[in-house]
């Protein structure tokens, strides 16, 4: 089955960007909202979540304030990620969240309904 690249975004009420990449950079960011429990070791990062799932990543492109793209060292595809980039709005001054994931066919649905679940905690555990 063929695997389709999906482009999400969601605005942000922020007002730091400081606090934003703290969120979808940094292990106890990630804990308040993308895994239960989140452990780096340098470049590879393993997201833990309820008992008994895990599931590793590779950092393979960061830029401070601007993005974080992963690779699940599991994917058989070295060219998918997902990446959780940080734009800012000029005109409102909002901070808008941009994702990047990769999901077959009839995944797709239930690949946006994750992320908007997962934004949501973002938004509640940080008051964007």
């Amino acid at each position: 089955m063929k695997r389709e690249k999906i482009h999400l975004e969601y605005v942000l009420n922020a007002t730091s960007k400081n606090i934003i990449w703290s969120s979808i950079s940094t292990p106890v960011g990630l804990e308040e909202w993308f895994a239960d429990k989140v452990l780096s070791n340098d470049k590879v990062v393993t997201f833990f979540w309820g008992k008994t799932e895990s599931r590793e990543a590779e950092i393979i492109a960061i830029r401070t304030c601007a993005y974080i793209r992963f690779h699940w060292l599991d994917e058989e595809n070295e060219k998918e990620y997902f990446e959780i980039r940080m734009l800012n709005n000029e005109l409102t001054n909002d901070f808008v969240l941009e994702i990047t994931d990769f999901a077959d066919e009839d995944e797709i649905e239930d690949l946006k309904e994750l992320w908007n679940s997962q934004i949501g905690r973002l938004r509640r555990a940080f008051g964007f």
